[in-house]
Parts: C-alpha cells; sequence; structure tokens
C-alpha cells in the first residue's frame, strides 16, 4: 500500500493507480475511526450523559413523579418526629401522665426518625430512560458511540474526499470547492450544536410533561436517542441550504431574484421538510422552523453579494478588453 501524498493537477494516473490512492485514503480513514470509536467507547458513560442532559429532572415525570412523593412523604414524618418528640417533653412536666406513656411518645418520635431517613430527601437527580431485554443497554450504548465516532470523524472523511477528488479541478474549480467542504461540516455542527442545546430540552420537555398526570410516562433508551440522533442529523443537513443555493447559483439555475421573488414556495417546502423531521410536536416544530427560515434569508443576502462581485469582475474584465481593443486600432 502506498504512502499517501498530494496528487498534482498535471500529474497522468493509470486507473489502477487511482483505485490505489482510493484504497489508501479508505484504510486512513477506517484506522482514524477505529481510534476514535475506541476513545468514544471508553467514553461511552460521558456521551450517554451527554444525551440524557435534554431529559428533565427524575421528580417530575414517569418513575421519578414516585421519588418526589418520597421525599414529600420523608419531610412528612420527619416533621411528625420533631411533634411527637415535643409532645413527649410536655407529657413528661405534666402530672398524673403515667410514665409508660412517656416512654411510648419517645419510641414513637424515634421510630418517625428512623423512617424518614429511609426516605430521600431529595428528588433531584436527572430522569434516565429504560432499556428492555437483556442485550439493549450493551447494543444501545454501541449505537451512541457508533453515531459519535461518525460525527467526530467527519471532518477527516471530508479532507480524504477532497484530497481524491481535487486534482481533478482546475484552479477555478479549486477556488470555489475548498471553501465549500472547509463550510460543509462546520455548518453540519453548528445545525447540530444548535438542536442540541435549543430544540431538544424544550421539545423533549414539551412531549414528556404532556398531560403526564395521566400516563406512566417511561422512555425507551434506543428510541430517544434515535430521536436525539435523527433530529440532530436533521437539522444538521438543513443547514447545508445555503451551500446548495450558492450551488445552484454557480452552475446557473436560480439566482437572489428568484428566491425573493418565490420566498412563499420556499416557505411551505421548508415547512414541508420540517414536518418531514421526527418531532410533531409545535414546540419542536416551531424551534427547528425559524432558523431554516433565516438561513433561507441569509442564502438571498448571500446570493446578492456573490453576483454583485460578480458583476464587478466581468465589468473590469469588458474596461480591460476594451482597453486592448483601443490600443490594437491605434
Amino acid at each position: 500500500m502506498k504512502a499517501l501524498r498530494p496528487i498534482g493537477h498535471d500529474e497522468r494516473l493509470s486507473i489502477v493507480d487511482h483505485l490505489d490512492e482510493l484504497r489508501t485514503r479508505m484504510f486512513a480513514c477506517g484506522a482514524v475511526m477505529i481510534v476514535i470509536f475506541a476513545v468514544c467507547y471508553w467514553q461511552n458513560e460521558h456521551l450517554i450523559s451527554i444525551l440524557n442532559r435534554a431529559l428533565p429532572p427524575a421528580a417530575t415525570t414517569g418513575l421519578g413523579s414516585q421519588q418526589r412523593l418520597n421525599a414529600s412523604f420523608g419531610h412528612t414524618l420527619k416533621q411528625a418526629s420533631e411533634d411527637i418528640g415535643q409532645l413527649s417533653t410536655y407529657l413528661s412536666k405534666s402530672h398524673g401522665i403515667a410514665p409508660g406513656a412517656v416512654n411510648a411518645t419517645k419510641n414513637l418520635s424515634g421510630d418517625l426518625l428512623r423512617a424518614s431517613k429511609e426516605y430521600p430527601k431529595t428528588a433531584r437527580q436527572q430522569a434516565k430512560p429504560i432499556t428492555i431485554g437483556v442485550g439493549e443497554s450493551f447494543t444501545t450504548t454501541l449505537t451512541v458511540v457508533g453515531y459519535f465516532t461518525l460525527l467526530l470523524s467527519l471532518p477527516m472523511l471530508l479532507y480524504q474526499l477532497y484530497a481524491f477528488v481535487v486534482p481533478a479541478l482546475s484552479r477555478d474549480e479549486r477556488r470555489i470547492a475548498t471553501p465549500t467542504m472547509i463550510a460543509a461540516p462546520l455548518l453540519f455542527i453548528a445545525g447540530a450544536v444548535f438542536t442540541y442545546f435549543q430544540v431538544l430540552p424544550p421539545a423533549i420537555h414539551f412531549l414528556q410533561g404532556y398531560n403526564s398526570n395521566q400516563f406512566q410516562i417511561l422512555i425507551q433508551a434506543r428510541t430517544y436517542y434515535r430521536f436525539e440522533i435523527l433530529v440532530m442529523l436533521g437539522i444538521g443537513l438543513a443547514f447545508q441550504v445555503p451551500l446548495l443555493l450558492l450551488g445552484l447559483q454557480k452552475v446557473g439555475v436560480i439566482s437572489s431574484q428568484t428566491l425573493t421573488g418565490n420566498w412563499r414556495y420556499a416557505v411551505v417546502l421548508i415547512t414541508v421538510i420540517v414536518a418531514a423531521l421526527p418531532g410533531v410536536d409545535p414546540v419542536t416544530l416551531s424551534l427547528e422552523t425559524v432558523p431554516l427560515l433565516l438561513l433561507f434569508g441569509a442564502s438571498i443576502v448571500l446570493l446578492k453579494v456573490v453576483e454583485r462581485r460578480a458583476a464587478k469582475r466581468e465589468a473590469a474584465e469588458v474596461a480591460k478588453l476594451g482597453g486592448i481593443d483601443g490600443l490594437d486600432a491605434t
């Protein structure tokens, strides 16, 4: 297997050489992914805790509500123990009260105090999803590790793809491809981070808290993690809209005027895309729709800037050609 090296635009390689280069880059990607997978598996508890962050406190939903009742009942027992202790003190100072009654109230106060200590004083721990079956904890952990491995390997994968394709591109094409390959993973990560902090917590809190008095709310780990990852993946891909529109503008399919004149259709299309993503509640839909509409508006501004610069370059070239023609005429 040959070592990786940059290929020049003027080099001529055979099909075998191209396949050998592709194989080498695939081996490099596989090696990097194995290392990242090992690190992610080593830190799988922290990764799962990151995904569990969007869950509400255990005291508000599901079996956690029973923990909240237990904590409240424990405080009540402790208060009852203190009240009976005071009663025992008053009885000991009163005349005509049998000593056995005083001792009984003291014993009762001690029993209640011990009972109160057996109940949790707080119930603020984070809710945790449940697993069903013998091997689901293991398979779910591997799934989470695999998703994080793919996410962390994305820059390396895109770089190897770019390094394999770029020799076939001209200098002008590289001027367009290089910023695109850099911006694509950054936009994807921005969409995933935005979803993690701004979309998932309110959406999951709303979905789990809706009509919670009528249900014993439990959440399965596999379903919960799939929902989170699909939402982050979907919005991360949707954040590629500016690059998609810029590419369509470069090939002459659309322009900024096209987007401005058909913004109503764009709003309908964005709504349809959001409706296809996981989560059908109004909170999730609104939190997903607003950033995409903002990205659409930013895309119009971006296309106008690109078109203005292209018009200036064309004007400069025309003026330059006009000057050359004038010199030739003289």
